[in-house]
């Protein structure tokens, strides 16, 4: 009898750690996926409509990474989480509404939390098939639908931070080469925080980093830091191709702070305009933008457990904002003005 009563246990217990097992599996690219619902309003931050569409030109913006697994302790984010939507709103207004220059569209998606990401080495390590697989998954359908449904033919910005970069950037490699006709209305690509490479270019020769301030249907990316990063920066991207956002040259000298129209800052809770905070100057050795200007302990990442200090991740925009706001303006004039 206790030997029944053993093995029922046994089989029990193999069936829960299954159970647990298959709850706790994270999809990777190539998986097969089932995207989130782009037809239902509620699974977008931003999908004006209707008499919503005031401007000539779209905006499409990816959040940056918000999703913390909490007690599910699941990597990947809850679609309805409302603690997760309260975060990507956030963001867009720290960061996202620099590019609020036309029809915002941002769609929620299930997101990849940075802890996980780091346990497995990041993206220099195999996290990189993990965003590859329902970030990407949900972001090309998102993607996808507003082209399909909502943007009836308007030229548009890609806009985005670090996650949301990584997403852009495989819109560009993937979706951009499969639909030529879609790229040819792409005004710009804001991809920053998490830069585009030498590699990335030379595997798809149809994309263009940017030279100037007016050239358009062209990539702005860059990854901002202190001279004196206080450890190894995990953000760095060897061979980035980078502009500098206060001059939009790709030299390495040095821009000013009176370069700078103005910085948008959260002090105290609110935002902030801040003139002549950051400075910013191109550094190939280091991979990264380099930001002298400001206080490191002040404004250095929050997330000073992966993070060293120095790393100024969380301003990639709002250091630059009235400039990043200025530039996609003029690019969006000279797009039209091609036309």
């Amino acid at each position: 009898m206790l030997q029944k009563s053993v093995a029922v246990f046994c089989c029990s217990l193999m069936f829960a750690i299954s159970a647990i097992a298959q709850e706790a599996y994270v999809p990777v690219a190539g998986d097969k996926i089932v995207p989130v619902d782009y037809a239902q309003k509620a699974n977008w931050m931003f999908m004006p409509t209707g008499k919503e569409i005031k401007g000539k030109v779209d905006v499409f913006y990816i959040y940056p990474t918000v999703w913390e697994a909490g007690e599910s302790g699941y990597p990947l984010a809850d679609i309805n989480d409302a603690k997760m939507r309260e975060a990507a709103k956030y963001q867009f207004k720290t960061q996202g509404s620099a590019f609020e220059v036309g029809n915002v569209f941002a769609p929620y998606y299930r997101q990849l939390e940075l802890n996980f990401a780091l346990s497995k080495g990041g993206i220099a390590g195999s996290a990189s098939k993990y965003y590859g697989g329902m970030p990407k998954s949900d972001i090309i359908a998102a993607f996808d639908y507003y082209i399909k449904h909502y943007n009836n033919g308007r030229p548009f910005i890609l806009a985005g931070h670090s996650q949301g970069s990584m997403m852009i950037r495989e819109l560009l490699i993937g979706y951009m080469k499969d639909h030529p006709d879609v790229y040819s209305r792409m005004v710009a690509a804001y991809v920053i925080g998490f830069p585009m490479t030498k590699n990335d270019y030379a595997a798809n020769t149809y994309l263009k980093p940017a030279q100037s301030a007016d050239d358009t249907g062209v990539i702005i990316s860059y990854n901002t830091q202190a001279p004196d990063v206080e450890g190894i920066n995990i953000l760095v991207v060897p061979n980035s191709v980078m502009i500098n956002p206060l001059t939009w040259t790709t030299t390495e000298e040095e821009a000013g702070v009176e370069n700078n129209l103005g910085s948008m800052i959260v002090v105290n809770g609110k935002l902030i305009r801040l003139a002549h905070l950051a400075d910013a100057r191109i550094s190939y050795k280091d991979n990264a933008l380099i930001c002298s200007s400001v206080d490191k302990a002040t404004y250095s990442s929050a997330y000073s457990s992966f993070f060293p200090a120095g790393v100024y991740h969380e301003n990639d925009i709002p250091f630059y904002y009235f400039n990043l706001r200025q530039n996609a303006k003029n690019r969006i004039d000279k797009f039209l003005n091609n036309k």
